[in-house]
């Protein structure tokens, strides 16, 4: 099954994901963290992204197009793959749909209010990228990582400002992509507000 997960930051797609990959045995294709790796290493694309990324903007369709087709012709994602962070416009869902079909497109949704206050409490591992949430995910030891014992920070794109950004951004472009999906009879809406274990059953009940 291929499998598009849509949702304002910090709804929850890449937990979800994530464990919908183990529980389906498909891949988990985060735009976001491969962005993240080509910064991190500073490639060209990285370079490119990064001055869209800190100010909580899209990086355009161009920088992201070409490397997605890329991903979905490996082997791995033949049996089927879950996309987060993609396609984020209409322009993306007609690209992507030349080159491969999409079975069914989750929209998970909550208040503004809701993902500013659960973005705020996320922190990252600086050395091996995982994820830490002071709700739902805790480190053992306060601000070290409980994988790697590196330092914990909190990207600047989760600070209040850039999230507030990021949702007007989403909201603006990537909400007429839930109309485009409902227009082809993909969609189905997941409420994102409860907590991880709660979202992903729903999830799960949603594509079965």
């Amino acid at each position: 099954m291929n499998i598009v997960l849509l949702g304002p930051p910090g709804i929850g797609k890449g937990t979800v994901a994530a464990k919908l990959s183990k529980k389906l045995n498909i891949p988990h294709i985060a735009t976001g963290d491969m962005l993240r790796e080509n910064v991190a290493e500073k490639t060209e694309l990285g370079i490119k992204a990064k001055s869209y990324m800190d100010k909580g903007g899209l990086v355009p369709d161009e920088l992201v197009i070409e490397m997605i087709k890329e991903r979905l012709s490996r082997d791995d994602c033949k049996k089927g793959f879950i996309l987060d962070g993609f396609p984020r416009t209409i322009n993306q869902a007609d690209e992507i749909s030349k080159f491969v079909k999409i079975d069914k497109v989750v929209n998970i949704q909550a208040k503004d209010e809701v993902i500013i206050g659960r973005i705020g409490r996320r922190f990252v591992c600086g050395q091996c990228g995982a994820i830490y949430h002071l709700d739902f995910i805790k480190p053992k030891k306060e601000g070290i990582c409980d994988k790697c014992g590196s330092e914990l920070y909190q990207r600047e794109d989760d600070k209040p400002k850039a999230v507030k950004e990021r949702l007007k951004v989403y909201q603006e472009k990537t909400e007429p992509l839930i109309n485009y999906y409902k227009e082809k009879g993909l969609i189905v809406d997941v409420d994102g507000s409860g907590s991880p274990d709660e979202e992903f059953n729903l999830v799960l009940k949603a594509i079965s």
